[in-house]
């Protein structure tokens, strides 16, 4: 069935993640003439509740500060606590003294969910945290919450890298993270596909991800590893700044040569068009943005049939890894409308006709965004277009995909592949309904997604190894510093080389 396994390491992760999971629940069918384009097996999996009805929940592991979940139970309504909530006294007879943190007030939002009323509005004031949009229930293997830490602590702050670092390799002497928290989903899948990580990276959440990654790679070598890093993007002063890019170099370095997929994620970015408005300052808003763009663009993972999402990453090499995440919102001007029965007939294989070229214009750039695309060099582009009528040549006419790719890299043209769903985007109530100011925005949108690999993420890199050089420790600095040259050099026009910097 070709399962992914997701993980969500923060509170910026979670936000993304959350809406992200809302809307692979809005693509259930009820109707059993009515078949749903996604593949749910692919992210759910089935169990067994309390009362021994069946349930379908996300297969993933939310990690998250002391105070970062909200309202949000680790035993719901499907998963009901059944051990004594009362253990007893144990060895201690003495008086005891219970003591009962102050309850967190559910939502409104969530308390119409649950009695199955209409959900009010939500805005940037009622949305507190992730879970007060959150419309799934999880099985408690899901949710695991870091005490040692707690959420926007001033005292110990959850900011330096090397911080998660250590807490990861802490947690993992005392438990074998990977055994307690992923073991049991990988097992649950026939033929699992990939991890799927939803992370920060300019926080000490990079440094926890790094050592995940790191033992994910030795205990499942072959499968592919997608990372979402996820950067803060909002202005700060110079000296967290540069604390800020010292914790991305370092994730880059530690954590790009491993995975299948890294993108970096800016939330928000910094420049928006005119069709797009958003709050800067509610996490709420920005990373809903992220999700058009990250989901939209994933969306052939999750589609019938199944497509080879990893070979179109690979490229012809299969070593550029570092991915920008791009995407626009296009206008509905024709006012085609499209049923939701998933991929046309030709949308398990790329463009392949001469005028399919990558794109370096979109609307929102969501990772070098304020660096110059026209003069970058593309050397991998998948694009994915949701929701809008293609002219597509018919089958017949077309050459066989690997001929084409062949035939790109003769001519060193980028490698490309592009896909098509009529499903459009959703847009969900728990969505910013002011989000997209288009006048057919109102229940779904036409988007235009990519990730592209391209010189540009050398630009980027050559200025980080730079800081890097500045701000780093002595201890560190030469390491860091050249891990980041030799990744920056296979994102140099004209660099080659038979070798790529992956260990595995």
């Amino acid at each position: 069935m070709h399962e992914i396994i997701t993980l969500q390491l923060g509170q910026r992760a979670n936000y993304l993640a959350t809406h992200f999971w809302n809307l692979q629940e809005s693509y259930f069918t009820y109707n059993e003439d009515e078949d749903s384009p996604v593949d749910h097996d692919v992210h759910f999996r089935p169990g067994v509740a309390a009362d021994g009805s069946e349930t379908f929940t996300p297969r993933t592991v939310i990690y998250d500060l002391k105070g970062g979940f909200g309202t949000l139970r680790k035993y719901n309504a499907l998963y009901q606590l059944s051990e004594d909530a009362n253990p007893g006294q144990g060895l201690w007879d003495g008086k005891e003294i219970i003591q009962h943190q102050t309850p967190i007030p559910q939502s409104d939002y969530q308390k119409n969910l649950d009695a199955g009323l209409p959900a009010p509005p939500l805005s940037s004031e009622t949305v507190r945290y992730w879970s007060d949009y959150n419309r799934l229930f999880y099985h408690p293997r899901s949710i695991v919450q870091l005490n040692e830490y707690e959420l926007n602590s001033k005292i110990m702050p959850f900011e330096d890298w090397t911080v998660g670092e250590e807490l990861f390799k802490d947690l993992d002497k005392e438990h074998d993270l990977l055994d307690r928290d992923v073991r049991p989903f990988a097992e649950e899948c026939d033929q699992m596909r990939a991890f799927q990580l939803f992370t920060g990276s300019d926080d000490a959440w990079g440094g926890f991800a790094a050592q995940y990654v790191d033992r994910i790679r030795d205990e499942y070598g072959k499968k592919a590893v997608w990372v979402w890093a996820v950067e803060n993007g909002r202005r700060v002063d110079r000296q967290t700044q540069y604390k800020r890019d010292l914790n991305k170099s370092r994730s880059i370095y530690a954590i790009a040569p491993q995975a299948s997929l890294y993108t970096p994620i800016m939330d928000p970015p910094t420049r928006l068009p005119s069709t797009v408005h958003i709050d800067p300052y509610s996490e709420w808003y920005t990373s809903a943005l992220i999700t058009s763009a990250l989901e939209s663009v994933t969306l052939p993972t999750r589609l019938r049939p199944y497509h080879d999402f990893e070979a179109s990453l690979a490229g012809d090499d299969g070593v550029h890894r570092i991915f920008e995440l791009q995407s626009t919102i296009v206008p509905d001007d024709e006012g085609t409308e499209h049923s939701p029965r998933g991929l046309d007939k030709d949308a398990n294989e790329a463009e392949s006709s001469d005028d399919s070229k990558p794109k370096t214009k979109f609307e929102l750039d969501f990772t070098y965004d304020g660096l110059d695309s026209d003069k970058a060099h593309i050397f991998n582009q998948l694009q994915v277009s949701r929701g809008m009528s293609t002219n597509r040549k018919d089958q017949s006419s077309r050459e066989d995909l690997g001929t084409v790719r062949r035939q790109r890299l003769y001519n060193s043209e980028p490698m490309f592949q592009r896909f098509h769903a009529p499903l459009s985007f959703p847009i969900l109530d728990s969505f910013p309904r002011n989000i997209f100011t288009l006048p057919q925005a109102k229940e779904k949108v036409q988007v235009l997604a990519a990730l592209t690999a391209s010189s540009r993420t050398a630009e980027k890199l050559k200025g980080l190894e730079m800081l890097a050089g500045r701000v780093a420790g002595v201890d560190e600095r030469e390491a860091l510093v050249n891990g980041l040259g030799e990744i920056r050099e296979s994102y140099e026009t004209g660099w080659m080389s038979d070798s790529d910097f992956d260990d595995d």
